[in-house]
Parts: C-alpha cells; sequence; structure tokens
C-alpha cells in the first residue's frame, strides 16, 4: 500500500525522506541554539501555504508580531494568507497580556494547563482548516515539569494527528547535547530530525540527520545543510563527515542518490494521481 506523503518542499528534505513525510506523523524537530529549527519549521509551513496546504504556527517563546516579522525576512509574504484565513499564529507566548494579544484570536493564557493549550490549537486547526501545524518550541510546555515531557507530547499529538495534520514540534537542547529534549519525547513521536552546529578548526559546520521516520525509509547519514536569504536548504547528495583530525563532505554513492531521486518522483506521481481523483468526486 502507498504511505501518503506530506511534502516538504525544503530543498533536499524530501529526497533524504525518500518522498517527504507520512501523513499524520509527529515530527520532533531538534538541535542546539542557532541550529535553524524554527526557520525550517516556518518553511514547512509556509511552502505548504503556497500548495494550498492550510497551516497553524504556534509560538511559545517568540512574540506573534516578531514570528510574522521573521516570515518576512526570508520573503516568504505569510501576511496575505493570515488575511486569506489560510493561516493562524496561535498565541501561546503573551498570555493574553499587551496590544497585540488583544487582537490575536487564538490565545493560550495559561500554557501550564494542557486542557486549554489542546482546546485552542484543536478551535485553530478547525477553523482554519489547517494540514500542517509547528509549535515551537514544545519545550516550554514541560520546562519545569520533565517528567511529564512524553504525556504532554502524546496528548497534543492525540490532537493534531486526529485531526488530520502533519506537524513539527520543534524541542530545545544544550549546545554540545546529543540528546532530543525531554524525557521520553522521542518514543512518543513517529519521527526525530536532529539539527546540529559542529565547530572544526575555526569554521562552523551545519549539518540534519533524520534519527527515525515511521512508515517510511529514510538517509542513514548526516547531511551538509545551509541557511540562506530563502531558508534552509540540504545538500542531501552529499554527506557529512567530522572526526578528531578532519571535517569532510563527501559524496553519496550514486546508487544512493538514484533511489532518493526515483522515491521523490514517485511521491509526486502518486500526489498528482490523489489530486486528479479528488477533482473528479467533486
Amino acid at each position: 500500500m502507498e504511505v501518503r506523503r506530506v511534502r516538504t518542499y525544503i530543498p533536499g528534505l524530501d529526497e533524504i525522506l525518500y518522498g517527504g513525510i507520512p501523513e499524520r506523523n509527529i515530527v520532533l524537530l531538534s538541535g542546539g541554539p542557532g541550529t535553524g529549527k524554527s526557520i525550517m519549521a516556518k518553511q514547512f509551513i509556509y511552502n505548504g501555504l503556497t500548495k494550498g496546504e492550510n497551516g497553524i504556527y504556534v509560538t511559545l517563546e517568540e512574540h506573534p508580531v516578531s514570528v510574522i516579522r521573521s516570515f518576512h525576512h526570508f520573503g516568504w509574504d505569510i501576511t496575505k494568507y493570515e488575511k486569506e484565513g489560510k493561516f493562524a499564529v496561535v498565541d501561546a507566548f503573551t498570555g493574553g497580556y499587551g496590544a497585540t494579544a488583544q487582537k490575536e484570536k487564538y490565545v493560550v493564557k495559561n500554557i501550564d494547563d494542557v486542557k486549554e493549550f489542546s482546546e485552542v490549537l484543536r478551535t485553530a486547526i478547525k477553523e482554519i482548516g489547517a494540514n500542517r501545524v509547528a509549535i515551537d518550541s514544545v519545550s516550554t510546555l514541560y520546562l519545569t515539569k520533565p517528567a511529564m515531557a512524553r504525556g504532554i507530547v502524546m496528548t497534543l499529538k492525540r490532537v493534531i494527528s486526529g485531526l488530520g495534520c502533519t506537524a513539527f514540534f520543534v524541542s530545545q537542547v544544550s549546545v554540545g547535547e546529543r540528546g532530543f529534549g525531554g524525557p521520553g519525547v522521542e518514543h512518543a513521536v513517529d519521527g526525530i530530525i536532529r539539527l546540529d552546529l559542529d565547530e572544526f578548526e575555526g569554521k562552523m559546520y551545519r549539518s540534519i540527520i533524520v534519527w527515525k521516520m515511521r512508515d517510511t525509509k529514510i538517509s542513514m547519514v548526516r547531511h551538509p545543510m545551509e541557511i540562506t536569504d530563502e531558508g534552509i536548504v540540504i545538500q542531501w547528495d552529499k554527506y557529512l563527515r567530522i572526526t578528531n583530525f578532519k571535517a569532510e563532505i563527501e559524496p553519496l554513492p550514486q546508487k544512493e542518490v538514484e533511489e532518493m531521486k526515483k522515491a521523490v518522483e514517485e511521491a509526486k506521481t502518486y500526489q498528482k494521481i490523489e489530486e486528479e481523483e479528488e477533482e473528479e468526486e467533486e
């Protein structure tokens, strides 16, 4: 049976996921500060909007005004979709205080109340008709109660996946930490994507690796990536190797490159067939 996928349209990411993220998967986007997690989450939402897939961005660590501004920084006109009712920010940052917060439609006043958080999110998804969700960052929800991390993630997963959405949960880790941010959360999610920023001999190397992804084959190497003026770009046909003695970027074996290309083309074909069938039903 063919797996229905959500293509990210992030350059290189669909290739290393062999066609895209399986629909309804909840993906933990983990990494330290400055690794590009928030950018990737926003890029995922914006790219979906340009393809007719509505989106929700839940902000816990950034003011809603700053969120919109950061979209525009990369040339992503998110305001257009917001005005059309295809995109919304769920404000879980201000607590409902301030002039801007009074204008927001979806506000979580107490982030310690998981029930309230879930209900606001559920309402936003239904009213917007969202297909994609990003929560930035989910770590904030269990910062003072790490023992509840897995339970909180599972609660949100039931809401989001149950409403047919595919999501990125941004997860913070400390510099140098190789975990995923929160005890047990790695077992609660369907996928884990890890972003890293490593220093070697005075030079910084950005990289991405897919640790797991339910219902799809994944690349098993660390890929170099860049943050450009237009967002994140992944060198999907290369891999990064850092040892105690050197840092090298090498080409992937041609066989693997061809397999990735084929998987992406198959995902495109399957998506086109589905769209045509939906049009016929209408």
